[in-house]
């Protein structure tokens, strides 16, 4: 009883940990960004740089600080899918290369890169737990979950939602990109299920907790905006499948893009500055042209939100398109991150175009454009809408899961659905092949 009181203690206390590791680094992640590419530009005004020439010099020079990196500490971060493999499969992960993962994570994200922060994070945060586990093995069997417990809290606290957090571990893959359903069937030796839930739920509840008490002292942290009012009229409802289509066909694109970003690497061998360089003068490209294409896209859903009425439709329905064809370049060329912030942002993105074309209550729009475009990547309808309740009220449940569920039927050839891209000078530590380390 007593060794089961203190493992409860413990797993509360490392969900709070990793709450606040993941606000400290979303505070870092804006503070450089602030630095880059608000105080370094208006110093340098004076100067006679064009403003559309920042982006594509920034860009390029964070590719050559990107492969860099690479060239010197190999595939860093690993992906979240390929962590959460590893801790499915094992029950704990390497913690011999946590500030090198940091540093990984943190670059692409100061640079522009079109990712999100939750790989670097979900790995640093199992490394760190089963380190841990490591050293408190007298507190029994249970110490097993603790890193499983991590990657709950940790998804929860960076994503603001609880469900998803909680069935991430569970399912094992964030996306279908392993395969459907490859975890489900799997039993790997530790707690029981009941305890299993126990432990995922104080673990996300002190993620949570921490993360609220942090923003709420020093404001930041991170993460989507929440939109509390949805209509759901007969002009929604006429609109629905079209607005879906144009959802899903971004979504589809994710695809030949990553077998795009694949092909470029395989071309430039393993000869990650190259890499890096590419995909950073790209992004600058399209970054000087269409500018929210740039970023996670955690903050810039904020700037649109206020801003979508002066744009035009096809503006940003392009910056939607054009996000998904940056995500893939970065990922697929050396930029490591995530995948689920910038996704999310190009499907609202696509879904307020959708509303000023067709004068649908907006968030509607947003609800179903972004569900279509993450069911097409994501394959699974209900993770999608776990996902999504972070940004969208309960009531679009089923807009929600509907257009998740159409998402998910377009078909896309296995050809692109990704193979692991040839890896640079030094292996990663994960022993995962995870087809999504490339973000295909």
């Amino acid at each position: 009883m007593v060794r089961r009181i203190l493992f409860a203690v413990l797993t509360v206390a490392f969900g709070a940990f990793a709450g606040a590791f993941a606000w400290a680094f979303f505070f870092l992640m804006n503070t450089g960004i602030d630095l880059l590419w608000h105080r370094l530009p208006a110093a340098l005004a004076g100067a006679g740089l064009p403003p559309a020439a920042y982006p594509i010099m920034l860009c390029t020079l964070g590719g050559v600080a990107i492969g860099l990196f690479h060239r010197r500490h190999g595939d860093l971060p690993d992906d979240m899918n390929a962590v959460l493999a590893q801790v499915r499969a094992t029950g704990r992960y390497g913690y011999d290369r946590l500030g090198a993962s940091f540093a990984g994570a943190l670059l692409p994200l100061l640079f522009g890169g079109s990712v999100g922060p939750e790989a670097g994070l979900t790995g640093v945060i199992a490394g760190l737990c089963t380190w841990v586990g490591d050293r408190l093995r007298f507190v029994g069997a249970e110490m097993r979950e603790l890193a499983d417990a991590g990657t709950a809290a940790v998804v929860s606290a960076v994503f603001a939602a609880p469900l998803f957090g909680m069935a991430v571990p569970l399912v094992g893959a964030a996306d279908d990109s392993e395969g459907r359903g490859v975890f489900a069937s799997e039993v790997r030796l530790g707690a029981s299920k009941p305890l299993k839930a126990v432990v995922y739920v104080l673990a996300v509840a002190g993620a949570l907790g921490a993360m609220a008490l942090l923003r709420a002292a020093f404001g930041g942290g991170g993460g989507l905006p929440h939109f509390s009012a949805v209509a759901l009229g007969v002009p929604e409802l006429a609109w629905a499948l079209p607005i879906a289509a144009a959802g899903a066909a971004a979504g589809w694109l994710f695809f030949p893009c990553g077998a795009l970003a694949r092909w470029l690497a395989g071309r430039l061998g393993a000869r990650p500055v190259a890499q890096g360089v590419l995909a950073g003068a790209v992004l600058g490209l399209i970054g000087a042209a269409l500018p929210f294409a740039l970023f996670a896209g955690e903050a810039q859903v904020e700037v649109l939100a206020g801003e979508w009425t002066g744009l035009a439709a096809g503006t940003l329905i392009a910056t939607g398109f054009a996000k998904v064809l940056a995500t893939q370049l970065c990922l697929g060329l050396g930029w490591r991150g995530g995948h689920f912030f910038p996704i999310i942002f190009a499907g609202i993105s696509i879904g307020y175009g959708c509303a000023a074309l067709t004068g649908v209550d907006p968030t509607f729009a947003l609800c179903v454009a972004s569900a279509a475009l993450m069911g097409a990547v994501m394959r699974q309808p209900v993770m999608t809408a776990l996902l999504l309740f972070l940004v969208f009220p309960v009531k679009a449940a089923p807009a929600l899961l509907v257009a998740a569920a159409l998402g998910a039927m377009v078909p896309v050839p296995a050809r692109w659905m990704g193979s692991e891209a040839p890896r640079g000078r030094s292996g990663s530590s994960s022993a995962a092949p995870s087809a999504a380390r490339r973000g295909a």
